[in-house]
Protein backbone atom coordinates (compact mmCIF):
# COMPACT_ATOMS: atom_id res chain seq x y z
CA UNK A 1 0.00 0.00 0.00
CA UNK A 2 1.12 3.49 -0.86
CA UNK A 3 -0.50 6.88 -0.14
CA UNK A 4 -2.46 8.48 -2.98
CA UNK A 5 -0.97 11.61 -4.55
CA UNK A 6 -2.93 14.87 -4.60
CA UNK A 7 -5.54 15.51 -7.30
CA UNK A 8 -6.03 11.90 -8.33
CA UNK A 9 -9.46 12.29 -9.88
CA UNK A 10 -11.82 14.34 -11.98
CA UNK A 11 -14.14 17.20 -11.04
CA UNK A 12 -16.95 15.15 -9.45
CA UNK A 13 -15.10 12.10 -8.07
CA UNK A 14 -11.59 11.09 -7.08
CA UNK A 15 -9.28 9.34 -4.68
CA UNK A 16 -8.78 11.30 -1.44
CA UNK A 17 -5.23 12.60 -0.90
CA UNK A 18 -3.12 10.17 1.15
CA UNK A 19 -5.75 7.40 0.91
CA UNK A 20 -4.28 3.90 0.69
CA UNK A 21 -3.70 2.72 -2.87
CA UNK A 22 -3.38 -1.04 -3.14
CA UNK A 23 -1.01 -2.03 -5.93
CA UNK A 24 -0.49 -5.54 -7.22
CA UNK A 25 2.49 -5.33 -9.57
CA UNK A 26 4.34 -7.76 -11.80
CA UNK A 27 7.74 -6.81 -13.27
CA UNK A 28 9.06 -8.68 -16.31
CA UNK A 29 12.45 -8.24 -17.92
CA UNK A 30 12.13 -7.96 -21.69
CA UNK A 31 14.66 -7.09 -24.41
CA UNK A 32 13.76 -3.36 -24.47
CA UNK A 33 13.44 -2.85 -20.70
CA UNK A 34 10.97 -3.76 -17.97
CA UNK A 35 7.29 -4.52 -18.58
CA UNK A 36 5.18 -3.48 -15.60
CA UNK A 37 1.70 -5.00 -15.30
CA UNK A 38 -0.67 -4.69 -12.41
CA UNK A 39 -3.87 -3.55 -10.79
CA UNK A 40 -4.63 -0.57 -8.62
CA UNK A 41 -7.42 -0.48 -6.07
CA UNK A 42 -8.44 2.71 -4.26
CA UNK A 43 -11.33 4.30 -2.39
CA UNK A 44 -13.34 6.95 -4.25
CA UNK A 45 -15.27 9.89 -2.86
CA UNK A 46 -17.25 12.55 -4.65
CA UNK A 47 -20.76 13.72 -5.32
CA UNK A 48 -23.61 12.51 -7.48
CA UNK A 49 -23.84 14.44 -10.75
CA UNK A 50 -27.65 14.56 -10.53
CA UNK A 51 -28.55 15.16 -6.86
CA UNK A 52 -25.17 16.29 -5.45
CA UNK A 53 -25.33 13.80 -2.57
CA UNK A 54 -21.97 12.52 -1.33
CA UNK A 55 -20.94 9.17 -2.76
CA UNK A 56 -18.20 6.72 -1.92
CA UNK A 57 -17.17 3.56 -3.69
CA UNK A 58 -14.11 1.58 -4.64
CA UNK A 59 -12.13 1.73 -7.88
CA UNK A 60 -10.14 -1.11 -9.38
CA UNK A 61 -8.25 -0.84 -12.64
CA UNK A 62 -5.53 -2.57 -14.62
CA UNK A 63 -2.41 -1.10 -16.17
CA UNK A 64 0.50 -2.25 -18.29
CA UNK A 65 3.47 -0.14 -19.30
CA UNK A 66 6.88 -0.76 -20.83
CA UNK A 67 9.79 1.12 -19.26
CA UNK A 68 12.69 1.09 -21.71
CA UNK A 69 16.38 1.14 -20.84
CA UNK A 70 18.02 4.59 -21.16
CA UNK A 71 20.32 3.45 -23.97
CA UNK A 72 17.48 1.95 -26.05
CA UNK A 73 16.25 4.01 -28.99
CA UNK A 74 13.03 3.18 -30.79
CA UNK A 75 13.44 4.11 -34.45
CA UNK A 76 16.52 6.20 -33.72
CA UNK A 77 14.78 8.78 -31.49
CA UNK A 78 13.17 8.42 -28.10
CA UNK A 79 9.39 8.69 -28.34
CA UNK A 80 7.57 11.41 -26.41
CA UNK A 81 5.20 8.96 -24.77
CA UNK A 82 7.92 6.40 -24.12
CA UNK A 83 8.64 5.77 -20.45
CA UNK A 84 12.27 5.26 -19.47
CA UNK A 85 13.99 3.63 -16.53
CA UNK A 86 15.88 6.09 -14.34
CA UNK A 87 18.86 3.92 -13.47
CA UNK A 88 17.25 1.10 -11.51
CA UNK A 89 14.16 3.15 -10.63
CA UNK A 90 10.67 3.06 -12.12
CA UNK A 91 8.30 5.99 -11.53
CA UNK A 92 4.83 4.42 -11.38
CA UNK A 93 2.91 7.56 -10.41
CA UNK A 94 2.08 8.65 -14.00
CA UNK A 95 1.07 5.10 -14.91
CA UNK A 96 -1.18 4.73 -11.85
CA UNK A 97 -2.60 8.22 -12.38
CA UNK A 98 -3.53 7.36 -15.98
CA UNK A 99 -5.02 4.01 -14.92
CA UNK A 100 -7.25 5.71 -12.34
CA UNK A 101 -8.16 9.10 -13.82
CA UNK A 102 -8.84 7.92 -17.37
CA UNK A 103 -11.27 5.27 -16.10
CA UNK A 104 -13.29 7.37 -13.65
CA UNK A 105 -16.85 8.31 -14.55
CA UNK A 106 -17.18 11.97 -15.54
CA UNK A 107 -20.74 12.02 -14.16
CA UNK A 108 -20.85 9.65 -11.18
CA UNK A 109 -24.27 8.68 -9.82
CA UNK A 110 -25.35 7.71 -6.31
CA UNK A 111 -27.55 5.09 -7.98
CA UNK A 112 -28.41 4.33 -11.61
CA UNK A 113 -31.99 5.61 -11.34
CA UNK A 114 -31.20 8.82 -9.41
CA UNK A 115 -33.91 11.33 -10.41
CA UNK A 116 -31.76 14.36 -9.50
CA UNK A 117 -32.96 17.77 -8.34
CA UNK A 118 -36.09 19.72 -9.27
CA UNK A 119 -35.13 22.34 -11.82
CA UNK A 120 -37.60 24.84 -10.32
CA UNK A 121 -37.01 24.64 -6.55
CA UNK A 122 -33.91 22.45 -6.15
CA UNK A 123 -35.48 19.83 -3.89
CA UNK A 124 -34.22 16.25 -4.26
CA UNK A 125 -36.81 14.50 -6.45
CA UNK A 126 -36.21 11.21 -4.60
CA UNK A 127 -37.49 12.92 -1.41
CA UNK A 128 -40.21 15.04 -3.05
CA UNK A 129 -42.42 12.17 -4.17
CA UNK A 130 -44.39 11.59 -7.35
CA UNK A 131 -46.88 14.45 -6.74
CA UNK A 132 -44.15 17.16 -6.76
CA UNK A 133 -44.70 19.69 -9.54
CA UNK A 134 -44.82 23.39 -10.30
CA UNK A 135 -47.35 25.26 -12.41
CA UNK A 136 -45.11 26.81 -14.99
CA UNK A 137 -46.47 29.24 -17.52
CA UNK A 138 -44.87 29.30 -20.93
CA UNK A 139 -43.05 32.67 -21.00
CA UNK A 140 -44.57 33.46 -24.40
CA UNK A 141 -48.05 33.43 -22.76
CA UNK A 142 -47.04 35.06 -19.46
CA UNK A 143 -48.41 38.47 -20.49
CA UNK A 144 -51.88 36.94 -20.84
CA UNK A 145 -51.79 35.35 -17.37
CA UNK A 146 -53.50 38.26 -15.58
CA UNK A 147 -56.00 38.87 -18.37
CA UNK A 148 -58.60 36.45 -16.97
CA UNK A 149 -58.61 38.19 -13.57
CA UNK A 150 -58.81 41.67 -15.15
CA UNK A 151 -61.78 40.58 -17.29
CA UNK A 152 -63.72 39.20 -14.31
CA UNK A 153 -63.10 42.43 -12.32
CA UNK A 154 -64.43 44.45 -15.26
CA UNK A 155 -67.60 42.31 -15.34
CA UNK A 156 -68.19 42.78 -11.62
CA UNK A 157 -67.86 46.56 -11.97
CA UNK A 158 -70.31 46.66 -14.89
CA UNK A 159 -72.86 44.57 -12.94
CA UNK A 160 -72.68 46.89 -9.95
CA UNK A 161 -73.22 50.02 -12.03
Amino acid sequence: MVPAPAELGVEMVGVPKDADLELDIRLEAVMEGVLVSGTVSAPLTGECARCLDPISSRFEGDFQELFVYPDTRSGGEAGEDERRLDGDLIDLEPVVRDAVVLNLPLSPLCRDDCPGLCSECGVRLADAGPDHRHDVVDPRWAALQGLDQTESETREESQEG
